[in-house]
């Protein structure tokens, strides 16, 4: 398992091994011990998926402070376009946001610290996603922000999308901003 920095302080791309033969594959999640070594969160509180069809985008999510959680998401079936955006004040990755390609084949995992929102599009067929949080999820503490208000290029101006995200305030309404880089 390999951990890779990305433009987002803090947000790592996780490359497991994949291995396969004649039965079909098999990859290992997640390593607390490594983990640990690297500085990354290891007491998940809960773990979830969603399924989405072709043509969804879900986002852009992240929950407030006492609440906030660190993410591992990675993609069991199907291709997702899965993006982060730096919403930490302090952060010398403030605003800039990062995109993965995550597939079921590759089986590339991607961890989001705390302060982060996570949103992302379906770009296969149909496609689940796994979610480990850090903390349990509270919906009074869920927001988001507007999906296109960051300047991220999805790849399509009319998604498939809940009434919900597409209320969300936009990036530079966001002005109450809790988070600060730590």
């Amino acid at each position: 398992m390999n951990i890779e920095s990305t433009v987002i302080f803090g947000c790592f791309q996780i490359i497991p091994k994949v291995f396969t033969d004649n039965r079909g594959s098999f990859v290992k999640t997640f390593h607390r011990d490594l983990f640990e070594q690297q500085g990354l969160e290891t007491d998940w509180r809960e773990e979830y998926y969603s399924t989405s069809y072709q043509g969804v985008l879900r986002g852009l999510h992240f929950q407030l402070p006492p609440h906030d959680h660190a993410k591992l998401v990675y993609c069991t079936s199907g291709e997702v376009l899965d993006v982060v955006l730096d919403l930490r004040i302090d952060s010398p990755s403030y605003g800039t946001h990062a995109m993965f390609q995550l597939n079921a084949k590759d089986a590339h995992m991607v961890y989001i610290p705390k302060g982060c929102a996570h949103g992302f599009y379906t770009v296969s067929e149909q496609a689940t996603m796994m979610y480990k949080v850090s903390t349990v999820y509270a919906p009074a503490h869920d927001a988001g922000l507007l999906w296109n208000s960051a300047g991220i290029p999805w790849p399509d101006v009319n998604p498939t999308m809940s009434d919900r995200d597409k209320a969300f305030p936009s990036f530079a309404e966001f002005t109450t901003n809790p988070f600060t880089y730590r």
